[in-house]
Parts: structure tokens; C-alpha cells; sequence
């Protein structure tokens, strides 16, 4: 699946948006947007705090978005964008959802699965790969979730 740098900053700043929303209630600020043919198909920001639910990180909401709009679990040919790298819950659903690709901001070093801990979305082992691009306004990204932090020490 081919990159258009435009239209991966479009939705990058759409998903930071939604990182915003999460922020406004408490949640780490991350957001995700789904997107099939240039349009939303499904978003999310993480809402595991306040819905007492550990899946409930906003690529996980998106996914569930989508596939509810599109009446199925696979959702092939789909884009996800997020803020930050997913972790190993949220790519393993992406796999089990067959998207195509991912478009992430800020890489993860602690539980990254797209390369920064481990590479799960391009495991051989599995029957699905993800194509994966990684730093999409990765400044901007990062900055979100470094503020948030420090606010909270």
C-alpha cells in the first residue's frame, strides 16, 4: 500500500485531536483514527481509566468503530493512524483485523510492537503482516504524551 506523506499528516492530526479528547478526561493522550478509501471509518482515544476496561486503548476503539460501520471483524485495505507506537494487545489486533497498514507518531521504547521492543506487525511466523510507518509528526506526538507525564509527576 502506497504513502502519501499528505494525506498521512491529514489523518495524523485528526488522531491528535482525539489524543487531546483523552487528555481532557484523564486518560493518556493517545488517539486513533481508521480510515478506508481516504474516508473515516472508525476512531478512538484511550479510555481504559475511565471505562475500567484494560483493552480500551483507542486503537482498539477504532478497530471496533470500523468494523461495526463496515459489518465486519477484517477490515482489509484499511489504514489505521495513531499517535503513539501500538503495543503488542493493539498489533495483535490489527493483525486479527487484516489492516493493511499503520501509521504511528511517537515510537514506544518501553512496550512498542512496531519495531521499537519487538516487530510484531512484520512477524513472518504469522499469517498477516502490517505495512508500518513509524515518526508521522513524531514531534508533536511525542510532546503530547511527555506533557502529560510531567503534569502528573
Amino acid at each position: 500500500m502506497s504513502s502519501n506523506p499528505s494525506q498521512d499528516q491529514h489523518w495524523m492530526n485528526h488522531a491528535l485531536k482525539l489524543a487531546e479528547q483523552a487528555e481532557l478526561l484523564g486518560e493518556v493522550p493517545v488517539g486513533a483514527v481508521l480510515v478506508l478509501n481516504n474516508q473515516m471509518i472508525g476512531e478512538g482515544w484511550n479510555q481504559p481509566i475511565r471505562s475500567s476496561d484494560p483493552t480500551a486503548h483507542a486503537e482498539i476503539l477504532a478497530l471496533r468503530n470500523g468494523a461495526k460501520r463496515v459489518g465486519n471483524y477484517r477490515l482489509p485495505a484499511s489504514t489505521l493512524y495513531v499517535t503513539l507506537e501500538p503495543c503488542a494487545m493493539c498489533a495483535g489486533a490489527m493483525i486479527h483485523a487484516r489492516i493493511a497498514r499503520v501509521v504511528f507518531g511517537a515510537s514506544d521504547p518501553k512496550t512498542g510492537a512496531a519495531g521499537s521492543l519487538m516487530n510484531l506487525l512484520q512477524d513472518e511466523r504469522l499469517n498477516h503482516r502490517v505495512d508500518c510507518v513509524g515518526g508521522v509528526m513524531a514531534d508533536h506526538c511525542g510532546a503530547l504524551l511527555r506533557n502529560f507525564f510531567q503534569r502528573k509527576r
